[in-house]
Formats: C-alpha cells, sequence, structure tokens
C-alpha cells in the first residue's frame, strides 16, 4: 500500500527552502514558515483554495517564493527557541489562512507522545484523505535524524510494507525516505508531533 501527495517544483527544488532566505534568522529559523507555504502553495493547487499565494501558481519562481516566505514569517516568527510547540504553529498558520480568507481549514495537534501505531494510522488517513502533515522533530537518537533535529518539515507520503513503515518527508528543497519506527521514536523526554488538516 503506497500513497504520494503532488508536490511542486520550483526548478531542481521540490518545494521551496529556508536556505533561499537572505536574512539570518529567516536562514536558520524559517522551517516552520517554509512548511507553511509549502502547505499554502498545496492547497491552492490541489484543494482550491484561492488568495493564499499572491504570485504566478502556473510558474512558481524562486525570487516570488522567498517573498511569500517574508509574507509569512509574521505568522511563524523565528525566535530564540525556535518554533517548539504544536500550539505556537497552529495559532500563528490558523491566522494566515484566516486573514487570507480561508476559514475551513482546521488544524489540530498530534502529540509526539502518541504511539507509533495510532500515529501510522493517523498518517495514513490524512494522507488519504489528500492533508499534507507539517512535522516536528526536536531532539533525536537517531544519526540519520540529525538534520532534522529542532526541525519542521512535510509528510506528503507513505508506504507500507510486511515489516514497516515508510514515510516521505520534505525539506530543504528536497525528499527523503523514513522508517516511521525511526523518526517516531526520538530517544528523548520532549516531543514534538504532527499537525492534522480538516
Amino acid at each position: 500500500m503506497k500513497n504520494e501527495l503532488p508536490h511542486f517544483n520550483i526548478g531542481s527544488a521540490y518545494g521551496g527552502t529556508q536556505d533561499w532566505c537572505p536574512t539570518h534568522w529567516m536562514k536558520i529559523g524559517g522551517c516552520a514558515a517554509i512548511t507553511a507555504c509549502d502547505c499554502s502553495l498545496y492547497f491552492e493547487l490541489h484543494k482550491h483554495k484561492r488568495g493564499l499565494y499572491p504570485y504566478d501558481l502556473k510558474s512558481i519562481s524562486q525570487s516570488d517564493y522567498v517573498d511569500f516566505a517574508y509574507v509569512m514569517e509574521p505568522y511563524l516568527k523565528p525566535r530564540q527557541t525556535g518554533i517548539d510547540r504544536l500550539d505556537i504553529y497552529i495559532e500563528g498558520f490558523s491566522k494566515f489562512l484566516h486573514e487570507h480568507k480561508v476559514t475551513d481549514i482546521n488544524l489540530t495537534p498530534w502529540e509526539g507522545s502518541n504511539s507509533l501505531a495510532s500515529t501510522q494510522e493517523v498518517i495514513t488517513k490524512q494522507i488519504d484523505n489528500g492533508w499534507p502533515i507539517p512535522c516536528l522533530t526536536l531532539l533525536h537518537k537517531h544519526p540519520d535524524m540529525e538534520d532534522y533535529v529542532w526541525h519542521w518539515y512535510i509528510i506528503n507520503g507513505y508506504e507500507a510494507f510486511a515489516d514497516s513503515f515508510m514515510v516521505k518527508t520534505v525539506t530543504y528543497g528536497t525528499w527523503r525516505w523514513f522508517d516511521l519506527s525511526v523518526l517516531w521514536d526520538t530517544g528523548h523526554e520532549r516531543k514534538g508531533g504532527l499537525i492534522l488538516f480538516s
């Protein structure tokens, strides 16, 4: 069983990346805003929402995307501790959506303390219903997750095997597959979690 949501390309990049941002704080801490930008573009392209992305949807350029990241920045502003709680993300992105007249998309938290089995179920349901999933990882014990520490990224696909459940993660303008059991078991008491759209 496998399902991958469509995404968008900007040149050779798969989605946007905070690396394009010229200012220090957005470059090192803009990951939450970037996931919200990517989700907003997805809502325009695949959920028939209008008024979120103010530039040309038919030709998404790097310069327009960066400008859009700075439209999003006040709602998910980088800070010293990062956007390190799900409720901060929900408050900021919900405000952006509502102020841009999209009032029928709800955001709910899925805490990192939830079980692996129930998380696999909720990821399957979200992707099957056509929703990308912003994901927050805080600290992590596994060396493969080094680039994902204290980081927001998107899950936009899954593939279920007899002995594993793989998820497709999107960040830094590229994608990568992880075993959910590795991604979810951070080895630390303080967890991140998922944002569920409905």
